[in-house]
């Protein structure tokens, strides 16, 4: 059986995301049971995000329909800013007290670290 690269790739980042969430929350938990929960949204609304990205694009891709696969990463990547959009007011709005630096801090450092060490990792 053909693997895709890419899908390995994705599969790979999106588990170093959720790894790298659980630690963000471990490590704000010092600073209150609440603040690290806030955490722990912030990074798994990054997780979230970029595995429906990854599930929409990868996981309705056809080889033999090469000109579809433009279209299912523009899809992919509204699903993915609309998901964020909704998750950033939601969590805004509910979480109350709202922790910024917790939640927006772990989603930043979720969002862009993780795909930074595995395409230094790739070579």
């Amino acid at each position: 059986m053909l693997r895709n690269p890419d899908v390995s790739r994705a599969r790979k980042i999106i588990v170093a995301q959720a790894i790298a969430t659980l630690l963000i929350a471990l490590a704000s938990s010092p600073f209150g049971i609440w603040t690290g929960f806030v955490a722990l949204l912030g990074g798994a609304t990054a997780t979230v995000a970029n595995a429906l990205f990854a599930f929409w694009v990868f996981g309705r891709y056809r080889a033999g329909e090469p000109g579809r696969l433009t279209g299912q990463i523009y899809g992919g990547e509204f699903l993915k800013l609309g998901f964020i959009v909704a998750a950033f007011a939601i969590a805004v709005v509910w979480l109350q007290p709202f922790r910024p630096l917790a939640f927006f801090g772990s989603f930043f450092l979720v969002h862009v670290v993780p795909p930074i060490l595995a395409s230094r990792s790739d070579g």
